[in-house]
């Protein structure tokens, strides 16, 4: 499915009918990464870093609009949130003893808003609902003659932003009063609203009314704070899906707040100039009602049968009380646009939590890696890896290989395969080190590669002409003083050499 910046559909089926088509299989499979005969003769270190920041989403606008304008009033826009993951920016701010308006408003008055005050020094986010407004947060600010403001939702969090000149600052959040005001989750809900800026009066909707000056409005899905948990989008066997040189892949696209607060895309990454990563595709997850943003999971495309496999993790609703993975087929292209996958939950054998899917196909049978966690609070979590029946569907008959039980902060599963072998790799948070697993879950030894902040997950791909990339993140945090924990992620890439 693809979709124009206007418009969303969801035509996604899940699950049952389609795994139970045929794959393509080979008999024998082996590895394709190359003709490196060990992964553990492989030696990195770090050649670029960078870190991907964008509110609304480049190339994804719902609204574009760099014409210079005085706005004497509040404007309602004719096209609205699809999802509850976007932003409105507004640049160029002049405001003339008024205050300046930005967020979503209802058919019947109803908003939801973030209000600029550079009289009052104010920064504040407003619900108003059935008729009633509620201030939910508020912070002080000296906002200066001529600045940019925004509002961001992700998932039911509001934030408020300004750039005066230093990047993009946020100066007030809040989820759970919004929350519980408002569901922004709710499709039926959400398809109430509009964009809304302007020029308001002191609350943001009343009283006495200037003008503001804008040189341009800009609307549309939230883009990141930053990424992490890359995963190749790769076919059944293994192969990565490169297309002109660019390899495809999911990350996390950190939100402004916890994990709640993110969702999941899809990236190009030119192999042979690894500089940049563009996104190409927005991943949100349907279930139980509500558009969320699930995410740290991999996308299988399988030619062969027209369809794509996809598979993520519940981190939409985490409220430290279970994880698991989650599975949707397709056949519409998941590589462009926006999407919103209706999912049903992977029947892995385990009796515990689960994230971080990873799925092969080797010798006719698909082995589904993932980590396994029998506590949230606190965390404690080791990688695991499952195999289903030969000729079987990815999703069917799984049965526990084994597992490694004496890691605590272990993640970011993934298979590879170099030269003849497979490998299952994963990232030790206590140790500091990314293990090297065998298809039994017997560790090999240690990748040769240096380990960051946070939990990095080590993701290998070879480059054309010969060498490999590995593809990570690290723990280095977006306004944590304000949003807290989660809004991490600068994209690490780190180059081969031999070892």
């Amino acid at each position: 499915m693809t979709q124009s910046a206007s418009g969303l559909k969801r035509v996604w089926r899940s699950g049952a009918e389609l795994a139970r088509r045929s794959v393509s299989r080979r008999s024998g499979s082996q590895p394709t990464l190359g003709n490196t005969s060990d992964i553990l003769g492989l030696s990195f270190t770090v050649s670029h870093r960078y870190r991907p920041f964008a509110l609304v989403s480049p190339g994804f606008e719902d609204l574009d609009d760099a014409t210079p304008a005085v706005l004497a009033s509040l404007v309602r826009a004719a096209t609205g949130p699809t999802v509850p993951f976007v932003a409105i920016e507004l640049s160029g701010v002049v405001a003339d003893h008024s205050d300046v308006v930005a967020g979503l408003q209802g058919a019947g008055g109803d908003h939801v808003v973030a209000v600029f005050s550079p009289t009052r020094r104010q920064v504040s986010i407003e619900v108003r609902r059935d008729g009633v407004t509620t201030v939910v947060a508020q912070g002080r600010a000296d906002l200066g003659t001529r600045f940019q403001a925004a509002f961001a939702l992700c998932e039911n969090q509001v934030t408020a932003l300004v750039d005066s000149g230093d990047g993009w600052q946020p100066l007030a959040t809040n989820r759970k009063w919004v929350a519980e005001l408002v569901d922004l989750r709710d499709p039926g809900t959400l398809s109430e609203f509009s964009y809304y800026y302007g020029a308001g009066g002191s609350s943001g909707t009343g009283g006495s009314i200037g003008s503001v000056r804008v040189s341009g409005v800009k609307a549309g899905p939230f883009g990141m704070a930053g990424l992490r948990d890359p995963h190749l989008v790769q076919r059944p066997d293994g192969t990565p899906y490169i297309r002109d040189g660019l390899a495809y892949l999911t990350f996390t696209c950190a939100g402004l707040g916890f994990f709640q607060q993110a969702h999941w895309g899809v990236f190009t990454l030119d192999l042979a100039d690894p500089t940049e990563v563009r996104q190409v595709a927005h991943l949100y997850t349907g279930r139980d009602g509500l558009v969320l943003g699930d995410h740290a999971g991999q996308v299988v495309v399988d030619e062969a049968n027209a369809r794509v496999i996809v598979l993520t993790s519940s981190w939409g609703d985490f409220a430290f009380d279970g994880v698991h993975v989650r599975h949707a087929v397709t056949t519409d292209d998941v590589l462009s646009g926006r999407h919103v996958l209706e999912t049903a939950r992977l029947d892995l054998p385990t009796e515990v939590s689960s994230w971080d899917p990873a799925a092969t196909l080797i010798d006719d049978r698909w082995h589904v890696a993932f980590v396994e966690s029998p506590s949230q609070k606190p965390f404690d979590f080791h990688p695991a890896l499952s195999a289903g029946p030969p000729g079987g569907a990815y999703g069917e008959g799984l049965e526990r290989v084994a597992a490694d039980s004496s890691m605590r902060q272990c993640e970011g599963t993934i298979i590879v395969g170099v030269g003849d072998r497979w490998y299952l790799l994963a990232s030790d948070g206590d140790a500091r080190s990314y293990p090297v697993y065998d298809l039994s879950v017997h560790r090999l030894g240690d990748l040769d590669a240096p380990y960051g902040t946070n939990i990095p997950h080590p993701q290998i791909v070879e480059r054309p002409g010969g060498g490999y990339l590995m593809v990570s993140f690290d723990g280095t945090p977006y306004a944590d003083d304000v949003l807290g924990y989660g809004g991490h992620g600068d994209v690490v890439i780190m180059s081969s050499k031999p070892g």
